[in-house]
């Protein structure tokens, strides 16, 4: 019979240290796959961490729904084998690695060779795996951790190039073209992992620009357009506008050149160009502010 701990007072560390402790000592992860030999298998495969990054909160959220799913379908008789990986490729790999030994990209194959700089890659690379496996213990999660896979190691690859070229036989694959955000820094292209490492984005204050085009068959009649984008304006070949907005034409005086002239704005934009009151146009000598404007 099994006698299990009353506990008066609830102390979840306390808790959480006993049950680790009885789980490895009676390898129970171990039991739940061998006792079903035979069953039905539930696949299980674990995407990788990088175990050159410490493990942080949202880690813990998404090593428990992993492990929610695969106890839940070991309750129904699967057997759920579970083989743990780390994500060992990848741009911050190589950029801790230049900047502990403060190269660029520039310097591989010239000042440092490429197997010494792919060993610093392999020594950095696994520097927080005793971390993740300390917080899987804590967490309780079962996973396989004494024979994981490593995508550096050359069994890993060697199967990708194999399953690549199956692909290839079978017509799998094509050639396409799609637009990639680049780094001229690290002379690579960027996954949208990469572009939502911490340090990537930064408030700046960019360029706007106002840009008069002329209306055709007209003197000094312009449309005014708003761009964030100042360097397209040489390829411009059009406007658009909105048959559902309302535009109002305004006469005023240019700020730089003093003439007379048109505009055509959004009536709702108006006060973003105009937000003092609108003055005497005609009595408007060149060099004065405010700029006087009217609707007409």
């Amino acid at each position: 019979m099994q006698n299990y701990p009353v506990y008066k007072n609830l102390d979840l560390t306390q808790i959480t240290h006993q049950i680790a402790s009885f789980w490895q000592k009676d390898q129970t992860f171990t039991a739940s796959i061998d006792n079903r030999h035979g069953s039905p298998i539930y696949t299980f495969y674990e995407g990788p961490p990088s175990a050159n990054g410490e493990p942080g909160i949202h880690h813990i959220l998404s090593r428990t729904l992993k492990d929610i799913f695969c106890r839940y379908k070991t309750l129904q008789g699967y057997q759920v084998k579970r083989k743990s990986g780390w994500d060992t490729h990848g741009l911050p790999v190589e950029l801790q690695v230049e900047k502990a030994l403060k190269i660029t990209k520039e310097a591989i194959g010239k000042t440092i060779t490429i197997e010494d700089y792919n060993t610093h890659c392999r020594e950095t690379v696994m520097r927080y795996q005793a971390q993740w496996e300390k917080l899987n213990n804590q967490l309780g999660y079962w996973i396989d951790i004494d024979n994981p896979y490593r995508t550096c190691d050359t069994q890993y690859i060697e199967t990708l190039w194999h399953l690549l070229q199956k692909f290839y036989q079978k017509g799998l694959l094509y050639k396409g073209y799609s637009i990639q955000p680049y780094s001229p820094a690290a002379g690579t292209g960027l996954s949208s992992h990469e572009l939502n490492q911490p340090g990537c984005y930064k408030k700046v204050k960019d360029i706007t620009v106002v840009a008069q085009f002329k209306r055709t068959n007209t003197e000094n009649e312009y449309f005014l357009a708003w761009t964030t984008t100042p360097w397209t304006l040489p390829a411009n070949s059009a406007l658009a506008v909105n048959e559902k907005t309302t535009y109002v034409c305004v006469r005023t005086y240019n700020r730089y050149t003093h003439q007379l002239i048109k505009v055509i704005l959004a009536q709702q934009a108006l006060s973003n160009y105009f937000p003092h009151d609108a003055g005497q146009v005609a009595t408007y000598e060149p060099g004065n502010t405010p700029i006087p404007w009217e609707i007409i």
